[in-house]
């Protein structure tokens, strides 16, 4: 006979399950459909996937009805089917659960962060009634989760609380700031939960655990709380249409031991985990015992100490133009030919003050870069807007802008206009990439738009080089853009990852900028697959800043992985030390680097761009050394 929950997490560490959307779409079921609905279409399909994370070691699982609430329902045509999908959703999970885990009944925010699309009333309303529903389904506990907002947040528990005395678990979704979405500092909103009845507290979904991670160091938890996290694995990619996840089970197992040390209760995975996740948590936690405290507070590492550089070398000649009066550089394609050429990536504030961002700009000008590139909202998180900065990069700084451009956002007629935009600037640098999902960023509630893939943006810019609206029709003007393609080495096939690489050349690619690599040997490889393409190769190198900063990178970023030895390298080390050692390992990749490619392109981590300048001036004390292989 099971404890009851509650006194369960008194006395233990509970592995919670992963994800049940995310798994389905891995199954097969399409993006657009009612997972939830499957509770009665499919009833086999979602009692063997509770099965499985119960037989991976789960032991407190989640009905599948997430968003099984008549607000969510109704998009389906469903809303008068809450109580049959509900009690189904118990039903299933409890078959499947058996004596040997908890569950619990999943009730997801309904505002989804956007702060007015659902009247306050029509939220209760619905609350209300999924509420009672899986009260009345015989539920361990209820799982407030994925929620923005404390003001919806505490709606839900008072709701639960009205009518019951169960357990209540309440879930922040976080991107490892200290706040909610509605600006409650996390500590008040953890007090206010509290005293409002809550049992559990903690976080899921739109960080994997690197974000959750920093979240929880910045907390003293309140006394009477236990904490859960339910991470994602990692950032998603979106690759062809199809999205996946990139932390692997073993990852998910090192950082399940840094979460219980921290004192967390409640450890499961959120959207891209598996049962292969939760079977490695299970592993790593089996015998753990938890202290009798909730969470200490932990403070981050010092990052505000800088990377000393050296002297800079003279700035490159400019040129001019007539057509906008501005001195201009050569185009990065004459100067890549004849020597090795720096674009360095420094990404645009999170908010409104530029002054850090401008000083960088000016500090890399100074030592030598040939561009600034500007990422555009990257990780679907929001930014400044790159076309205003890489103008004022331009004027002010007098560095070349490059400017990203994701198919994400902009729908074909906001792409027109923002290309057409940046012509009227003179900016004609651009590296069209397809964009991370909106879904995971800091905004999940917006939409992601990919009218274009990151082939087809390619094709249409340089349609209007041809003088040629997306439209078809005719323009007055030209334009004069020179466009850039991503490009990820960091694969199991290479080969393949070339192929595609030139269909992105068939499309009009004219230069390719790679993700960031760590790997002498993976660099040799990169250039004998690609020494037949003729188009130049701007190798990605990206300092790391700290041990935790690497592994985050390597476990959780699509696209980025590390070699084991420099993981080695930089375990343990934060602050200066982390960046002086990140400093020493990028010289030493771009040794190799500048052995095979003429085009060197150095990302700038945190806006620490005093390591960038140092690298930048590492590759012109260098360069009149070096020989192309």
């Amino acid at each position: 006979m099971m404890a009851g929950l509650r006194e369960a997490l008194r006395q233990d560490l509970l592995v919670g399950d992963g994800a049940m959307g995310t798994y389905l779409y891995q199954m097969g079921f399409p993006v657009g459909i009612s997972y939830e609905e499957l509770n009665v279409e499919q009833p086999d399909v979602i009692r063997g996937v509770h099965r499985r994370y119960v037989e991976a070691g789960a032991k407190l699982i989640e009905t599948n009805t997430f968003s099984a609430n008549r607000e969510k329902l109704s998009k389906f045509g469903l809303e008068g089917d809450v109580e049959a999908i509900n009690r189904a959703g118990v039903k299933l999970a409890r078959e499947a659960a058996g004596d040997r885990a908890y569950v619990v009944g999943a009730i997801g925010s309904i505002r989804a962060g956007k702060r007015k699309n659902v009247r306050t009333a029509d939220v209760e309303a619905a609350l209300q009634e999924q509420i009672a529903v899986l009260l009345d389904s015989g539920v361990d506990g209820v799982l407030l989760e994925t929620f923005y907002d404390l003001e919806e947040l505490l709606l839900a528990l008072k709701l639960v609380r009205r009518t019951s005395d169960l357990p209540v678990i309440g879930q922040f979704a976080t991107d490892g700031t200290g706040s909610t979405q509605d600006g409650v500092p996390l500590h008040e909103a953890f007090l206010r939960l509290r005293d409002a009845g809550a049992d559990v507290v903690g976080f899921n979904c739109r960080s994997g655990p690197n974000g959750i991670m920093r979240a929880l160091e910045k907390l003293a938890i309140p006394d009477g709380l236990f904490t859960s996290v339910f991470p994602n694995a990692g950032m998603p990619d979106y690759v062809d249409g199809k999205y996946s996840f990139a932390a692997a089970p073993d990852y998910f197992a090192t950082s399940a031991q840094r979460f219980a040390d921290l004192g967390v209760r409640i450890i499961g995975g959120c959207c891209g985990t598996t049962p292969e996740h939760i079977a490695a948590v299970a592993s790593a936690l089996r015998g753990y015992k938890p202290g009798s405290e909730a969470i200490a507070a932990v403070k981050p590492a010092d990052v505000s100490a800088a990377v000393q550089v050296t002297a800079p070398p003279a700035a490159a000649a400019q040129g001019n133009t007539a057509e906008t009066g501005r001195p201009a550089e050569p185009s990065i394609l004459d100067l890549v030919k004849e020597r090795h050429t720096v674009i360095v990536e420094l990404d645009p504030p999170r908010d409104l003050s530029i002054e850090k961002f401008m000083a960088g700009a000016a500090s890399l000008k100074e030592a030598g870069a040939d561009a600034l590139t500007l990422a555009d909202n990257s990780m679907a998180v929001t930014r400044m807007s790159n076309l205003a900065l890489g103008y004022l990069v331009s004027e002010k700084a007098g560095l070349r802008p490059l400017i990203h451009i994701a198919c994400r956002d902009r729908n074909l007629i906001g792409t027109q206009s923002h290309m057409m935009g940046l012509h009227a600037l003179g900016i004609d640098h651009v590296l069209a990439v397809t964009g991370d999902p909106a879904k995971f960023g800091d905004l999940p509630g917006s939409s992601s738009v990919y009218d274009l893939t990151s082939f087809e943006i390619i094709r249409m810019i340089k349609q209007l080089n041809d003088g040629i609206a997306f439209s078809g029709k005719p323009l007055k003007q030209r334009a004069r853009f020179v466009v850039g393609a991503a490009f990820n080495p960091n694969v199991k096939h290479l080969g393949k990852a070339v192929e595609r690489l030139e269909r992105k050349i068939e499309a009009g690619a004219d230069y390719i900028m790679t993700q960031p690599v760590y790997d002498p040997k993976l660099i040799e490889r990169v250039h004998e697959s690609t020494r037949h393409l003729k188009v130049p190769i701007f190798l990605g190198i990206m300092p790391l800043a700290s041990g935790r900063n690497a592994e985050y990178l390597h476990n959780e970023v699509p696209g980025i992985q590390l070699s084991d030895e420099v993981r080695a390298r930089m375990a343990g080390l934060e602050g200066e030390t982390g960046r002086r050692v990140g400093v020493e390992i990028a010289k030493e990749l771009l040794d190799a680097a500048m052995s095979y490619f003429n085009g060197i392109y150095l990302i700038t981590p945190f806006l620490n761009y005093e390591m960038s300048v140092e690298l930048t001036r590492y590759v012109w004390e260098k360069a009149p050394d070096r020989k192309l292989v």
